[in-house]
């Protein structure tokens, strides 16, 4: 009998491509589904999520101006590096969950990533419009990205509820703050592993692990956030996150008011609706 005494794993933030520990030094049990120890994941802090907005606004004017075809380019490598470690995502989301179905979980993961990388290119032309005007002119209502997007994951679905959120935050030129499930934070950390590794500019996605009750209303009423997404805001705080919200107009997405949607069903188009903006143009018609 050994008596070897095993290294924890202590886990960190992703933010702006690296990997920092949080400025606070504060560190947090993760416990799988019977309530084991699985390792220790940074608790981030209203300094890490400030740096968190910074490295996002930093990443936004290149993200938003790469061409639609490059970003479907780019998310589609995501899936490619998340299928080879796959292995690892199904354990690590049955030690999360408790699920017997996690392979089925994280096939559906990375066939959402796929999913994704194909509508960056087409959503100019299903969300956009050429209007009919009375007089020589185009008139044009093209999709924009919103800019920095401060989204809270699903407590629940621990990777694809993550995917369901932030894919589509990215996938339309937008940057990305993301709180990652409290109790279940190892596959958003895995997650972290695989964009840091793949072709996604640092500072586009960044991952904050700690208390979502202690973050999102920073998040919610920093000035440089754009919008926010409120999936996996606790029933207590939405009210105070809402009002934090509207102090700076920003657009709010409430999906998950009464109970997290089910995640396993097929995505439609609005939450890339919801983190877009449309601008309409004018131009003369003929010479």
């Amino acid at each position: 009998m050994s008596d070897r005494v095993s290294v924890a794993k202590t886990y960190k933030l992703y933010i702006g491509g690296a990997f920092p520990r949080s400025e606070s030094g504060r560190v947090y049990a993760v416990t799988d589904s019977r309530g084991g120890f699985l390792a220790n994941a940074a608790q981030a802090s209203r300094k890490d999520a400030r740096d968190a907005v910074a490295a996002a606004r930093k990443a936004f004017p290149g993200w938003s101006g790469a061409t639609a075809y490059n970003r479907g380019q780019v998310l589609y490598r995501v899936a490619e590096l998340l299928e080879g470690r796959r292995e690892q995502f199904v354990r690590e989301v049955a030690a999360s969950e408790g699920v017997k179905h996690a392979e089925s979980v994280v096939n559906a993961a990375i066939d959402r990533w796929v999913w994704y990388a194909g509508w960056t290119d087409k959503v100019a032309t299903v969300l956009g419009a050429s209007n009919p005007v009375a007089g020589p002119y185009f008139s044009f209502s093209v999709p924009e990205p919103t800019g920095v997007v401060a989204a809270l994951a699903p407590q629940s679905s621990s990777l694809l509820g993550l995917v369901s959120v932030v894919a589509p935050v990215i996938a339309t030129g937008n940057t990305c703050v993301v709180v990652s499930s409290q109790n279940r934070p190892l596959p958003a950390i895995t997650l972290s592993e695989v964009l840091a590794t793949s072709d996604v500019p640092g500072g586009v996605v960044n991952v904050l692990t700690g208390r979502t009750g202690e973050l999102a209303p920073w998040l919610a009423s920093h000035a440089d956030v754009n919008a926010l997404d409120l999936t996996g805001a606790p029933e207590s705080i939405r009210a105070e996150l809402e009002r934090a919200a509207a102090g700076t107009v920003k657009r709010v997405s409430r999906a998950g008011r009464g109970g997290e949607p089910d995640w396993t069903r097929e995505p439609g188009v609005d939450r890339l609706r919801a983190v877009l903006e449309t601008k309409t143009v004018w131009h003369p018609m003929g010479v």
